[in-house]
Formats: structure tokens, sequence, C-alpha cells
């Protein structure tokens, strides 16, 4: 089997929206995602959580603090480029802008980013690993 590591950031706006990447993997294989991803060898976890960040978003961002690890396992026949399992081990970190302008990334696994309210995140095609961190966060959309 496969491992993963990555690290992720939850960033909430004053206006307490998310920021959120599109994660784009070809033909019928994209959603809304947390900005963050793999980490290089050797890189400890919080760099990459704010590498990614900036690659994704354009943000600078400072880490407030650990808010959860999260493991799933994808099976194989889940995966159209792989024939093994691969497990995920996603470590999410609350983070806030301390610099940098929302940029599109344009060459990297994500295409677009962009700010939701809680109702918008709702409405949008998202990786469960945007519920997971918005449990993590206790930033869930206010009662109708």
């Amino acid at each position: 089997m496969e491992l993963r590591v990555a690290a992720y950031a939850v960033v909430i706006g004053d206006d307490e929206a998310m920021l959120l990447a599109h994660w784009n993997d070809g033909p019928g294989r994209s959603a809304w995602t947390l900005p963050g991803g793999g980490l290089e060898p050797g890189e400890h976890p919080a760099d990459a959580a704010v590498r990614e960040v900036r690659e994704e978003t354009g943000y600078a961002v400072e880490l407030d603090e650990l808010i959860g690890v999260d493991s799933i396992v994808i099976p194989a026949d889940q995966r159209p480029t792989a024939d093994e399992p691969v497990q995920l081990l996603r470590i999410v970190y609350r983070a806030h802008v301390v610099g940098g302008e929302l940029t599109d990334e344009a060459d990297g696994s994500t295409d677009e980013a962009a700010w939701f309210s809680p109702r918008e995140v709702d409405d949008l095609d998202r990786v469960e690993l945007v519920d997971t961190a918005r449990r993590f966060a206790g930033w869930e959309p206010p009662e109708v």
C-alpha cells in the first residue's frame, strides 16, 4: 500500500469566508479542496502547509494551531492511475493570512483559488476533506 502524507490549512477570513483551492486532475476529476498538499522529502508538515497555501492561493499565511489529523484509505479500484490502495495521512492546521494576494496556481494540481461563505461551501462540488476540516475547525454553516 502506498502512503501519502500531506498538510493542509483551514484559512478563515475576516468576513468568515473559507479559502479553498480548486483541485483539477483531468476530465471528471476536479473538486474544491483545502489549500495544501504532499510533503517534500524531509519537510516539516507545518512548512509544507505554508508552502502549499502560497503556491495554490498566492497568500502568505501564519499557522495558528494544529487542529486535526485524518487518515483514509482509498482502494485501488477507486484510483484510475494506480493499481494499489493508498493511505492518505492528512495533517490540518488553522492559519491566517499575513500577506500576498489571491492568485491562481499556474502549473500545479489546482487551477483556481477563492473565498466561500459557509452556505456557499455547502453548494460546492468538494472533496470530503473540506467537511472533515470544517468539523476540526468548528466552522459550520449557520442554522437555517
